[in-house]
């Protein structure tokens, strides 16, 4: 069942949003050659914590670790450990979620860690693009069929896929609600955007084949044929006068 949101739960998750977006903002500065994974879910783990909130993540489904860091060929849920060392031309994915007040907030980025190939900055160009797009078309009346055909159009122009085993999904009281948010879809088609709706848009764009394997851990995604992925995610309310972005770290 989607829970449609109040103007007043919106500004809740307002919050939720920008703490959220500030730690992930945080983790963005922290990424650079040489720095483990481990010292990055610290950093969030402790500012999420001065902020009065709670990791969404962190012990959900027995989810280890305050955020969600995935490099290269990781699709989602890679987790964070001092084994893993960033070098120079990783992509790194980075998904944070935090709840205050009983309202969550959600949103990746995929960062560069130093000098990164041209084939990897058009990746994640492409994917941040496809978000910023799919947002743009998140409106009243639209549906989510739309919203997932502007992200598989727009990546498929240029020469990727999009994972179709994991979506993007509703926000609010729980991290995860109804309606699941495909990256896929036929315009005109699926459930209708209401005001009021809050939803998580997350585009997992791989370089090659849309397949994964799910390794030995039980939570690490990635690609089938180990090529890279990219993965940006904002949540956002559906409103009369359109989108909104609720992950602002502004």
């Amino acid at each position: 069942m989607v829970v449609l949101k109040t103007v007043q739960e919106i500004e809740k998750m307002k919050l939720a949003g920008k703490i959220s977006a500030r730690a992930l903002k945080l983790a963005g500065e922290m990424v650079e050659p040489g720095i483990s994974t481990e010292k990055i879910d610290e950093a969030v783990s402790k500012y999420i914590k001065s902020q009065g909130a709670a990791s969404s993540t962190l012990g959900y489904s027995g989810f280890p670790k305050s955020c969600c860091i995935s490099v290269n060929n990781q699709i989602i849920h890679g987790i964070p450990s001092n084994s893993c060392i960033l070098k120079s031309g990783d992509i790194v994915s980075i998904d944070i979620s935090a709840n205050i007040g009983g309202y969550h907030g959600d949103n990746a980025y995929t960062f560069a860690c130093g000098d990164i190939s041209e084939n990897a900055r058009k990746l994640i160009n492409a994917t941040k693009e496809s978000l910023q797009k799919a947002i743009s078309v998140a409106k009243v009346g639209n549906r989510l069929g739309d919203v997932g055909n502007t992200v598989e159009e727009y990546v498929k122009e240029r020469g990727y896929s999009v994972v179709r085993d994991f979506v993007g999904h509703g926000v609010g009281t729980s991290l995860h609600e109804d309606p699941s948010v495909p990256n896929y879809g036929k315009p005109g088609h699926g459930l209708r955007l209401r005001e009021g709706m809050t939803i998580a848009i997350e585009p997992m764009v791989n370089e090659g084949t849309s397949e994964f394997i799910t390794l030995d851990d039980g939570w690490t995604i990635i690609t089938a044929d180990k090529k890279l992925s990219a993965h940006f995610e904002h949540t956002v309310a559906i409103t009369s006068s359109g989108p909104l972005i609720l992950t602002d770290p502004t």
